[in-house]
């Protein structure tokens, strides 16, 4: 934690959850931190907590009302930030939807905003501040899911958000190690945030039976192994041991995983 001591970050998603979790911690230990999310009162809401937990009087805080699927306003708002600011020395891409619904049900409106907040909010932030990070490296941390590395019912969309950004995630990290940018990603299971309250309103049958009995976790502790990830530089940062079993299971026994899924769907459609 001492390495992140006036160190600069910015996050995207910054007003709650697994966002705002991180920002209070990383100003606890010592960085200056600056948020962006859409709404401007939940942003500064959150940014009275973040600035709560600051250790010293020279820390700085700021945030920014920003849609980051808008390439414009990323392109306008950061530029800014840098200036006022200074670049990032930790890029935290943690802006992330989901709306569950049967592959028949999802219309190309909704896939479409899926991919723009999901995956082209992530490449729009790193395309602006890359350039600027480069002189002196970094990190960069883009938040995807467990949805990102197994596909799961409902999730057709945001599944192929998440997949994506693993992989935008891999080829990155090969071609900025060069100037001393390390690239991971986050894979949370399902984590109490407001975002899953929505997402459970809305999840068919099917996907409400194979989330049963999941253990959620709170978003201090996956902020937590996050905080803990970048400073190892871990790559696939997986919190919760049930996390960690299912990728296990994933990468090494996939055919099991699949025949879970399966007996779980065919009780539900029953």
């Amino acid at each position: 934690m001492k390495e992140l001591v006036d160190k600069n970050v910015f996050l995207t998603g910054g007003s709650s959850g697994i966002g705002l979790s991180t920002a209070r911690l990383l100003a606890a230990a010592g960085a200056n931190v600056v948020i962006f999310a859409r709404h401007r009162e939940k942003l500064e809401a959150a940014l009275e907590q973040i600035e709560s937990r600051r250790i010293s009087a020279a820390q700085r805080f700021a945030c920014r009302p920003l849609d980051v699927a808008d390439h414009g306003a990323v392109t306008a708002v950061m530029t800014e930030i840098v200036q006022s600011f200074g670049p990032p020395d930790l890029l935290i891409n943690n802006v992330g939807r989901a709306l569950p619904r049967h592959f028949e049900d999802v219309t190309f409106e909704q896939f479409n905003e899926t991919m723009k907040t999901n995956l082209y909010g992530a490449w729009n932030t790193i395309s602006v501040l890359v350039p600027h990070m480069k002189a002196r490296g970094g990190a960069i941390v883009n938040v995807s899911s467990m949805a990102g590395v197994i596909g799961v019912f409902g999730y057709t969309d945001y599944c192929a958000s998440k997949f994506a950004v693993v992989g935008l995630s891999e080829a990155l990290r090969q071609e900025l190690r060069r100037y001393g940018i390390t690239v991971s990603v986050l894979c949370p299971p399902d984590t109490d945030t407001p975002g899953l309250a929505n997402e459970d309103a809305a999840k068919p049958a099917e996907t409400k039976a194979l989330s049963a009995g999941a253990r959620l976790m709170r978003p201090d502790d996956v902020a937590r192994e996050l905080i803990r990830g970048i400073e190892r530089g871990t790559f696939m940062i997986v919190p919760g041991g049930e996390g960690k079993l299912a990728y296990f299971m994933k990468r090494h026994a996939p055919a099991v995983v699949d025949r879970v899924m399966r007996r779980g769907i065919r009780k539900a459609q029953q």
